[in-house]
């Protein structure tokens, strides 16, 4: 039995009836054979994993009351079959076709009485491929153990046998008794380090804002606390990981409103040689690059909306903070920076530009907050206080503007081909959240020679998502023109 951190429990106080934790990643396929069985090589393949991929057999334990974090335990009664899907397209089966089977499936909630996965085997795709999307959710994994996690279940030799099975057994779910028992010893530590990081908190913010004597208090009453804990003040070095608070509210857009269950996801590609040719010609990074492909993209799309703001968009994008020697790889180690993106400048190269000095500016504001300081905050407290407050508000998500416009993520992939039970996969899409206020995610992710855009949209929001994808590969086209001159 193991407790989940107060950030990976965030994932799954954040839920409600329209917003779900859930990601998700969507694998293209070529059929080895004309024999070739997905369904079967996805029950051999999975089945193998679960003894060797702790994610895959745990389930939650949820405390009495919501009086602490719940916690994973090894699912005694785990069936295979409930997480392994299939179903099969109508003709003709086109790229279109599958985003729509896409979008029904992640606008879904996962039942947390079973281990939190579930992966759907898709036929019937043009060309004899089939695709395989896995559901994963947050609470579980992050982006970077995800990788981990997609390592382990794709092979880089389309003969690699599949891998033998670790025998496990189910762990019984402790009773009620027993979790009220260790919620309240955590409860006579939880003050203590909850005090400790919200002093934390105040400290840096006032810090940042020049407010040198509020700073100081804050520090000497940490300090003091610490004492009387008997923890000792530990030096924070320079070089400590630190995130961004944004505090005014970003522009509106279409898509900051409340959402409904509905999805829309849309994909498109293009050569990575593109991308890397923009980046030398215009001295940036593929990053870089990326946020510039992004901004002139929804820059055209608000203009042909009428909905143009005359400020720049504000994008949330997600930030790994693990160090690779963290003792558990199956945790949450994510933040975020924020950076505006350059929609109210109609120059292409100048919005690369413009997204190289607003990531090097969102990069140093790292230093207003420690990265573990809110990771600390989550922690200490209260699920039903936690809970309480992410609702509350996503009700306030159309009342007020949040501080992001969207989530923007940029993740590099593998440069070899990937195998899954022989089958080669051609291209892999993926396909992220989106929540009350924030109705809309574009992640970016490499795979061979080919970056791949996977767009997900509140439906009500952004209907017309397709034209929005197809807007990406407009701003690389405008990109590469205007490089050439």
């Amino acid at each position: 039995m193991k407790q989940l951190s107060g950030l990976d429990a965030s994932f799954l106080y954040m839920e409600t009836a329209t917003t779900f934790g859930h990601v998700s990643g969507l694998g293209i396929y070529e059929r080895p054979s004309a024999d070739f069985d997905p369904l079967q090589a996805a029950r051999d393949r999975f089945g193998a994993m679960i003894g060797l991929a702790e994610p895959m057999r745990r389930k939650l334990v949820e405390v009495p009351f919501q009086l602490d974090h719940p916690y994973w335990i090894d699912d005694a009664d785990f069936d295979l079959d409930f997480h392994i899907r299939h179903l099969t397209l109508t003709p003709t089966g086109d790229i279109q076709q599958l985003a729509d089977e896409v979008a029904d499936i992640v606008g879904r909630p996962m039942d947390r009485s079973r281990p939190l996965w579930e992966v759907y085997v898709i036929e019937g795709l043009a060309d004899d491929r089939w695709a395989m999307l896995t559901k994963t959710h947050h609470a579980t994994i992050d982006g970077a153990a995800g990788v981990i996690l997609l390592s382990m279940l794709l092979d880089t030799a389309a003969d690699t046998p599949t891998p033998e099975a670790i025998e496990w057994s189910g762990e019984q779910a402790p009773s009620q008794g027993e979790l009220l028992q260790q919620t309240l010893r955590h409860l006579a530590l939880n003050p203590v380090k909850g005090m400790r990081a919200q002093l934390r908190l105040v400290r840096n913010v006032a810090g940042a804002f020049g407010l040198t004597s509020m700073s100081r208090m804050a520090s000497q009453a940490r300090d003091l606390i610490k004492s009387m804990a008997g923890i000792g003040a530990a030096e924070e070095t320079d070089n400590e990981r630190r995130i961004q608070l944004p505090i005014t509210p970003a522009p509106n857009t279409p898509w900051n409103k409340p959402i409904t269950a509905q999805r829309r996801f849309a994909m498109r590609g293009t050569s990575l040689d593109n991308i890397k040719a923009l980046k030398n010609a215009t001295g940036g990074t593929v990053n870089d690059v990326v946020m510039a492909i992004c901004a002139g993209a929804l820059r055209q799309y608000l203009i042909e909306h009428d909905a143009l703001p005359n400020k720049p968009l504000r994008a949330m994008v997600p930030v790994s903070i693990r160090t690779g020697t963290e003792a558990d790889p199956w945790t949450n180690r994510v933040s975020s920076i924020v950076a505006e993106l350059p929609t109210n400048c109609s120059d292409p190269l100048e919005r690369v530009a413009l997204c190289r000095d607003a990531m090097v500016a969102a990069k140093r504001q790292f230093d207003l907050v420690p990265a573990d300081t809110l990771s600390d905050v989550a922690q200490t407290a209260s699920p039903v206080v936690a809970t309480a407050a992410l609702r509350l508000m996503a009700r306030m998500a159309g009342r007020i503007n949040l501080p992001t416009n969207l989530t923007i993520s940029n993740v590099p992939g593998p440069r070899q081909p990937l195998y899954f039970g022989g089958a080669r996969m051609q291209s892999y899409i993926p396909v992220s959240i989106v929540t009350d206020g924030m109705g809309l995610n574009i992640t970016v992710h490499s795979y061979l020679d080919r970056l791949e855009f996977g767009i997900i949209a509140a439906g009500e929001l952004v209907p017309d998502v397709w034209r929005l994808a197809d807007l990406h590969i407009e701003e690389i086209d405008n990109l590469m023109k205007a490089t050439s001159k």
